[in-house]
């Protein structure tokens, strides 16, 4: 069992940044997979950003430069650095990973909230 500890949500003004960051534990060597997805108010789950342990990373069509982020394999965090957020960033956003034998993990997500 893998377990997800997800930190740095918050509320900002618009144009201010926050920084998220996902560690992972209880058998964190066998994770692939690391990304943030994010699901706002009454909107569905989507993707933030997703790392391979060894491949490319993707970003959501939204993040349109403004996130970057970045994964330390030795701990398995995940961090996400977000500027310039925007109302429309409002979310629950939440930690994922997948294992290479063992399935998908989710963390329990935290709130972001840009205010105008």
């Amino acid at each position: 069992q893998v377990q997800l500890e997800e930190s740095g949500g918050g509320s900002v003004q618009a144009g201010g940044s926050l920084t998220l960051s996902c560690a992972a534990s209880g058998g964190a060597y066998s994770i692939d997979v690391m990304a943030w997805y994010r699901q706002p108010p009454g909107g569905r789950r989507e993707l933030v950003a997703s790392m391979k342990r060894m491949g490319p990373t993707r970003y959501g069509d939204f993040v349109k430069g403004r996130f970057t982020v970045s994964r330390y394999n030795p701990d398995n965090t995940l961090t996400l650095q977000m500027n310039n957020l925007q109302d429309d960033d409002t979310a629950l956003y939440f930690c994922y990973v997948r294992t290479y034998s063992r399935g998908d993990f989710w963390g329990r997500g935290t709130q972001v909230t840009v205010s105008s």
